[in-house]
């Protein structure tokens, strides 16, 4: 049983002597129950922070396997190369006859995202099927920031690319990104 014991204040030394007085006593019990049905009151309901997590689903990494390599038409695929200076170059088809690009755009709702719009709505009209839509192939770069590719994952999501992939950028496409001044440290 918890209590609270005053002091009566006769044991000052000098002076009259005075008959001690019974101090008063406070029963602290239902006080101390009370504190602990409120701390565990507030444990039990409080949310804890949960982390947010985007879902990739990554291959294999057999590349040595040439039927595992999947061939697509150059009108469906559409690079992004991830640079300094949160700066992206994008173009579309293969990196030695790009049908359209290369172009170096910012990231965000007046970035990437009206093209990747774009060209999500296009696709499906020039391979004439609704199932074969725009394939996103994103290369980042050594310089390029961690935070650009969340970005670059957070628009995918946000305009609902269906088929993109993380891959590793080549030597031309680093020289494409220093001749552009967007491989910079």
């Amino acid at each position: 049983m918890a209590e609270l014991n005053q002091d009566s204040g006769g044991g000052k030394k000098g002076g009259k002597v005075r008959s001690k007085k019974a101090g008063g006593r406070v029963d602290l019990t239902a006080m101390v129950d009370l504190a602990f049905l409120l701390i565990t009151f507030f444990m039990l309901t409080t949310s804890l922070n949960k982390p947010n997590a985007m879902d990739v689903a990554m291959p294999d990494k057999n590349e040595e396997d040439p039927e595992d390599r999947l061939e697509i038409a150059d009108n469906r695929s559409m690079t992004l190369l991830l640079g300094s200076d949160n700066k992206i170059e994008w173009y579309m088809g293969t990196y030695s006859e790009p049908i359209e690009g290369p172009e170096i755009v910012g990231y965000g709702k007046d970035g990437i995202r009206p093209i990747l719009l774009e060209k999500l709505k296009q696709v499906p009209q020039i391979t004439g099927d609704s199932e074969k839509g725009l394939i996103v192939v994103i290369r980042p770069s050594e310089k390029s920031t961690h935070r650009n590719l969340v970005d670059i994952l957070d628009e995918m999501n946000i305009v609902g690319a269906k088929q993109y992939t993380i891959g590793t950028i080549s030597e031309p496409e680093i020289e494409v990104l220093e001749r552009d001044g967007i491989y910079n440290d």
